[in-house]
């Protein structure tokens, strides 16, 4: 069978699942949009190209498979670096398939072209530029396998218009194997026993999760451990939906606006075991001080993650699912003979202790209507059963600190780049993802103007997403740390002049909502998550409301500064 490069392209990502793309057009991709009504492939069209890779890595989140976008070459393809980025610190897999001008004017300033292999070299997990169309189909054969294997990440194919153009014979290949590339998925099962070992001495372990436990479908095996064991359970930001956030043994997420408990409780472990997270600086505060009494226990499947940041006494190089079979597996027998560990009952009292003393909790006082109480009411509504997405900022951090998790891909938000602007095109993709679920974006003021023109996007195909505005009038994380840190300056943090987001709403074809008064914050926000439609919750919320815990940068885990 001859085909086009184009159709080539169009073939593969149907023989490989994908059921959804997310892109914009353009000249260097004309030829691949000529093609695409032939193909059961839904295409949804964005209003930029940020948009796009944004709703592909939340199409990815929300539902476990590798999301895609389609953008055309130069301005298109750069607007994708941002989406990228956070793709990849996140650890997030998508292939963005980028349209390059004809390979003989490769390197000529020729019009709508940038060199973006280049570009994203340091932000993709891989990328290609592919010049002989012979070679089109396993090399996007080898981006999914690369994306959605290992460590997930983002892998960029750029294809120039005369491959799209160019016919050969068609074989798509039914498997892959890159010599230079075999992650270690098993565990070495020398240091699966070593680790049941250390759990059978541990008085005070405690388990720190991250994405990997979500990206390897491992929350059930991490439940059997913790509630098996009795060991007390905190997550990252990326981590947070592994572990049911209404049991006994969760302590909430850690960090620079961690729980008391759980930061408390890292720092006073004498075993941690670090499932699929990387230590970064937002968890661990200053280096020096951070668990200087534990033993630390990393299993992650990416080796190069594992003694990045701090010392680890038993490294683990494995995919996370498959640690927690082997290790859980270790564990039976032990169990039956009463020889896996030792009464937890001191430990997960005194942890109890530090919950019941320190709760994450707000000021009620005033007339303002409080960010905290909005995401609580949201919780209350929606019994934890929403996907939830969110900016970054302020708002980021009240979602989650506020709303309980209970299962893994219903929070997503950009955790390493911390992107303004990710969560509502995000929304969008987990939205195609799951069309009869709510989908909640939690926004600032600030924050949603990023991306906000995808709500034509979203309202051209009937997406029931819903954007709930927690209004300041700041740039409201800036402004916390300008009150705290830089003596009050508001230097370029107050939002002056905002948009009427109802009116804004309205001109796009939404619904809109604004909200003044806490009476009417439970009602409002009912009636819009009934309706069938887009829909935009501008709840007007107390200016200067910080968010807390939280751990002045520098500092230790255990100096937080508390409500």
């Amino acid at each position: 069978m001859e085909l086009s490069g184009a159709q080539i392209l169009l073939e593969s990502l149907r023989r490989e699942g994908v059921d959804v793309v997310f892109g914009f057009p353009g000249g260097a991709v004309i030829d691949i949009y000529h093609q695409l009504p032939n193909y059961p492939i839904n295409h949804v069209l964005v209003r930029h190209e940020q948009g796009a890779i944004h709703a592909a890595d939340g199409y990815a989140r929300a539902s476990g498979k590798v999301g895609v976008c389609l953008v055309t070459s130069g301005p298109g393809a750069t607007n994708t670096v941002t989406g990228i980025a956070t793709a990849y610190m996140d650890s997030i897999p998508v292939v963005i398939f980028t349209g390059q001008v004809p390979t003989p004017l490769i390197g000529n300033d020729a019009f709508q072209e940038v060199d973006i292999v280049g570009i994203t070299r340091s932000c993709t997990k891989h990328n290609y530029l592919v010049k002989d169309v012979t070679k089109l189909a396993h090399t996007i054969k080898e981006a999914f396998y690369l994306a959605s294997s290992g460590r997930p990440g983002p892998v960029l194919v750029d294809i120039p218009k005369d491959v799209q153009q160019a016919v050969t014979e068609y074989k798509y290949p039914k498997t892959i194997k890159m010599r230079s590339y075999n992650p270690t998925i098993e565990p070495n099962v020398k240091q699966v026993r070593k680790v049941a070992d250390l759990i059978a001495k541990a008085k005070k372990p405690i388990i720190y999760a991250g994405g990997g436990v979500i990206s390897s479908n491992a929350h059930e095996e991490l439940t059997w451990l913790a509630r098996t064991l009795k060991i007390p359970v905190t997550a990252t930001l990326m981590g947070l939906g592994c572990f049911p956030g209404d049991d006994p043994l969760w302590l909430g997420m850690l960090g620079m606006h961690g729980t008391f408990a759980a930061n408390h409780a890292i720092n006073n472990a004498d075993l941690i075991l670090a499932i699929g997270s990387r230590f970064d600086d937002r968890v661990t505060g200053k280096i020096s001080e951070f668990a200087k009494k534990a033993t630390i226990v990393h299993i992650d499947v990416d080796p190069t993650s594992i003694q990045k940041n701090v010392l680890v006494h038993v490294p683990v190089v494995s995919d996370c699912r498959a640690f927690l079979l082997a290790l859980n597996r270790e564990m039976a027998p032990r169990l039956d003979e009463g020889t896996a560990t030792p009464s937890h009952d001191k430990w997960l009292a005194q942890v109890q202790e530090w919950a019941t003393e320190h709760p994450v909790a707000y000021s009620h006082e005033g007339a303002a209507i409080k960010p905290q109480a909005v995401v609580e009411t949201i919780y209350k509504l929606t019994k934890g059963k929403a996907i939830i997405t969110t900016e970054v900022g302020q708002n980021q951090m009240w979602a989650a600190q506020f709303y309980r998790y209970h299962t893994p891909r219903t929070f997503l938000s950009s955790g390493g780049l911390g992107t303004m602007g990710y969560g509502f095109p995000a929304a969008i993709g987990a939205q195609m993802a799951f069309p009869d679920k709510l989908v909640i974006d939690v926004a600032g003021d600030g924050s949603i103007q990023m991306c906000i023109q995808e709500l034509a996007t979203a309202v051209c195909y009937g997406l029931p997403v819903k954007i709930v505005i927690l209004n300041n009038g700041y740039l409201g994380m800036v402004r916390q740390w300008q009150e705290l840190f830089y003596a009050k300056n508001y230097c370029a943090t107050c939002l002056d002049v905002a948009p009427d987001f109802v009116k804004l709403a309205e001109a796009y074809g939404a619904a809109g909502y604004r909200v003044t008064d806490p009476a009417e914050v439970e009602k409002t926000l009912k009636e819009a998550f009934a309706l069938p439609r887009t829909v935009i919750v501008d709840i007007v919320v107390d200016r200067e409301e910080n968010v807390y815990p939280m751990v002045p940068a520098g500092k230790p885990l255990t100096e937080m500064l508390l409500v």
